[in-house]
């Protein structure tokens, strides 16, 4: 136990006033699991408007919180105990980071006096902040009651007005249950992103008015910019390629979506004839633009980039024309001086050339992909308007190339970025509580789902009902193929695969095993009907003896 005095019933603590604070911020869920350094943090919850929700594993709080704030656009909070707590939430930390996902991690950590000592107390890390401080926008030791509303505050303005990314606060056991009464929950006043310099806007829209081959690169930094996107596309007549993030800023069937394609050989060759390229909102980084690894995406045009990270402006490939800004301001800014009538251009740009890349693309799948293509089209057109929360697993990957969103958030996995297995499940699970009406599919495969599968209670406690695919290839199936294109020999990749339909009702979820598209549709369709979460398993060798 701590050996921290636990409050008196009458006294106001610190704990009790970060719940008020974190209401007063609008947060509507926390994830956590209660544990003896975390306990004083929940003294205030039961009496406020915020709903907890308990995960299995730490891991998973953070893949629930970053999943919410994936479909919401606000940041997922998470109270996480000490030392084992954190550095189990560390990897869906690290994801979120890489992914520019805004998360609150509040967590506790020993008393002051404790701190650095190495004596050995209960869940002790040499220096619990440094370990986190690599991947969070910030981490900080709460020294002081006093200073919890500008702590909050500072991080608070990083998920308004900054590239959105996971802070960490750690609350010292005896500043958890200081008395805090006297602290002033009254709001400051909250920042707005930052807009763009008009020099830069106007020097980026001369060379869009000259351009007779524009392109366009959009990234997740641009999810909130979905019509000013589609008009600038439109004016300029631009071919439009969309990270992973990003997929639905552009509607499906657009005749100028190239889609998420960066890494096809054709619209590589595109992105080389073209002369200026806008790029928004991305990093322009390996896994989204080089999912080949082979060093072969070039912008030999005029770069124009925006973002919001100034730092980012000059990574991976320079721009001609840097504009620090938020994406949507910026867009709207360059709408205010572009023409309303699109700019000479060669005769085969835009549509045309983008219906000639959509069907070379198509043409090149081999039948393992056409199958997963199918199965993705199976489920959209069962359920057209779901929220596809994907693991990194085969029909993900294909999806990646293959399918077209119809809306911003509704279409995102762990597959990019830092690319961690278990995903699909807790983030769906979050990204449901933070959008009820729609579907949520979970995406997943055996491998992935075995890392994260007990947070199906979490689901079926928290009254979630998720639609979890599990794409079932008896082990590892894409690193094993990636070992055997390698000439090395396959191990550690065919694992146990236990009885899923099996576990899945051990834990009070619906469960069916289907093995065509008209089993699956009827499965989806009935899988919407019900108030628990819903396990339909696909074994992929069943699925592709189907005809093409």
């Amino acid at each position: 136990m701590s050996e921290v005095s636990a409050a008196s019933s009458t006294t106001v603590t610190c704990g009790e006033v970060l719940v008020q604070l974190l209401e007063n911020y609008g947060v509507k869920l926390v994830f956590g699991i209660p544990g003896v350094h975390t306990v004083e943090l929940y003294r205030g919850l039961a009496a406020s408007t915020m709903r907890h929700v308990t995960p299995r594993h730490e891991q998973g709080a953070g893949f629930m919180a970053d999943g919410y704030a994936r479909v919401t656009g606000k940041p997922g909070v998470c109270f996480i105990i000490t030392g084992p707590g954190m550095t189990n939430i560390a990897t869906a930390m690290a994801q979120a980071y890489a992914d520019s996902i805004p998360m609150l991690v509040i967590s506790s950590v020993n008393a002051r006096h404790q701190l650095g000592n190495g004596n050995g107390n209960l869940h002790e890390l040499p220096s619990q902040r440094n370990v986190f401080s690599g991947f969070t926008a910030f981490s900080h030791t709460l020294m002081c009651a006093e200073d919890l509303p500008l702590v909050l505050a500072r991080a608070f303005a990083v998920f308004d007005s900054a590239r959105p990314r996971p802070v960490h606060i750690e609350i010292p056991l005896d500043v958890i249950v200081a008395p805090a009464g006297h602290i002033s929950t009254a709001m400051p006043g909250r920042s707005s992103r930052p807009g763009p310099d008009q020099e830069s806007v106007m020097q980026a829209v001369a060379l869009l008015k000259q351009a007779r081959r524009p392109l366009i690169l959009a990234g997740g930094g641009a999810i909130d910019g979905s019509a000013e996107l589609r008009e600038i596309a439109e004016r300029l007549q631009a071919p439009t390629a969309l990270t992973i993030n990003a997929k639905g800023l552009l509607a499906a069937r657009h005749p100028l979506l190239l889609g998420s394609t960066q890494s096809t050989a054709v619209t590589r060759e595109l992105v080389k004839q073209a002369d200026v390229v806008l790029a928004i909102g991305t990093e322009l980084g390996e896994t989204d633009y080089d999912t080949v690894f082979d060093g072969g995406f070039r912008i030999p045009g005029k770069l124009i980039r925006i973002d919001i990270d100034a730092q980012q402006l000059t990574r991976n490939y320079p721009a001609s024309i840097a504009i620090v800004s938020d994406a949507r301001k910026a867009l709207g800014a360059l709408l205010q001086q572009l023409p309303a009538v699109a700019p000479a251009h060669d005769n085969d740009w835009g549509s045309t050339r983008v219906a000639l890349l959509r069907r070379q693309i198509d043409a090149e799948l081999d039948r393992p992909a056409c199958m997963q293509q199918r199965f993705l089209q199976t489920v959209a057109a069962a359920l057209p308007n779901a929220v596809y929360v994907g693991d990194s697993t085969q029909p993900v990957y294909t999806g990646n190339i293959t399918f077209d969103a119809n809306a911003p958030r509704s279409w995102f996995n762990s597959s990019t970025g830092y690319g961690t297995l278990g995903y699909a499940l807790p983030a769906a699970i979050g990204a449901k509580l933070g959008s009820s009406k729609a579907p949520v599919i979970c995406l997943i495969g055996d491998g992935g789902l075995q890392f994260t599968l007990p947070e199906l209670a979490s689901a079926v406690e928290a009254k979630a009902p998720v639609i979890v695919l599990l794409w079932n290839n008896l082990g590892y199936g894409e690193i094993k193929k990636y070992m055997e294109n390698r000439d090395i020999t396959p191990i550690g990749v065919d694992i146990y695969t236990p009885d899923f339909i099996a576990i899945a009702r051990g834990f009070g979820c619906q469960a069916k095993h289907v093995g065509n598209c008209t089993e699956l549709t009827e499965a989806l369709q009935l899988a919407v009907q019900v108030k628990v979460p819903t396990v339909i398993e696909i074994s992929e060798s069943e699925w592709n003896q189907q005809a093409a």
